[in-house]
């Protein structure tokens, strides 16, 4: 029987899935142009909802708030380039190694323990992105770059997630996204717009509703399951991903691309499920 929280991250990262063909769908709009656009529509969405649960829409703790829209806005634009540029579960499974930096985060930040073995762990991840890079011409050095460093800000704006557990609204945490990102984005915009036309307004308008609302099933799965629990869970996104990308874009892979996507998996999964147990055996063990 799957827990709430698991259900709640299969659905946030199904329609994240959704949302990442949206984005691949207007190659010729800007990726920050998509990354205003749906901050637009989530801030609309989110003053809405908050509005109609009378909660108030700030906050208490405005810093970490801002922080975790900041981190989150330059990997969002990162990862809105990165689809554009290489294939989707490619795309996906890089974004996928943030666990590893959300770990390594809260060790310095949230005084978390880390163990010698999750650096085997992630030893294993990033040999895995090596493969991926050696065995696929569609992946260059730059797009591995804005890959690691959108997984690393995503990281960050987990581990404000976390720290805000029990103390922010869910979707005052969502609200902030937007609220960072839209003036930023809009600002960059402004040296690079394309006008959409068409049916490129119905793609920017699904970005941004099906964003909404992954960005609040995640959400309230964080606060309701162990971070370790629901980052496993977000994994089916590479199912989805890979499933998807082959429907819509006709996307293959050589063996040895996913012999590497696999790797990246396997130390970011063992990373996420392996550890805690470790951790509580050794409390055990000490006690």
């Amino acid at each position: 029987m799957l827990s709430r929280g698991v259900k709640l991250m299969f659905g946030a990262s199904f329609l994240f899935a959704l949302m990442n063909i949206c984005v691949k769908m207007v190659p010729h709009i800007p990726a920050i142009e998509i990354v205003f656009f749906r901050s637009l529509i989530t801030l609309v969405m989110s003053v809405w909802v908050l509005r109609r649960a009378h909660v108030p829409l700030l906050g208490n703790n405005r810093k970490i708030l801002v922080l975790r829209g900041l981190f989150g806005a330059i990997a969002l634009a990162l990862f809105f380039m990165l689809l554009q540029r290489i294939p989707l579960a490619s795309a996906a499974v890089l974004h996928f190694i943030a666990p590893i930096f959300t770990a390594l985060i809260a060790a310095l930040v949230l005084k978390e323990r880390l163990l010698p073995l999750q650096f085997v762990f992630m030893l294993l991840s990033f040999m895995g992105i090596l493969v991926m890079k050696s065995f696929d011409w569609r992946i260059g050095w730059v797009d591995v770059g804005m890959g690691v460093l959108s997984a690393f800000c995503a990281g960050c704006a987990y581990n404000c997630i976390r720290y805000l557990k029990g103390q922010e609204h869910p979707v005052v945490i969502v609200l902030y996204f937007p609220l960072v990102t839209a003036p930023l984005a809009a600002i960059w915009m402004f040296f690079d717009w394309v006008m959409p036309q068409g049916t490129d307004w119905l793609w920017l308008l699904a970005v941004g509703v099906l964003t909404q609302w992954a960005q609040v099933l995640m959400t309230k799965a964080y606060q309701a399951e162990s971070a370790a629990k629901v980052a496993a869970a977000s994994y089916i996104g590479i199912v989805y991903a890979l499933g998807l990308g082959y429907v819509f874009f006709h996307e293959t892979f050589t063996w040895q691309t996913i012999v590497g996507m696999l790797l990246v998996l396997a130390g970011v999964i063992l990373n996420v499920t392996l550890t805690p147990a470790l951790k509580k055996q050794q409390k055990k063990v000490a006690s």
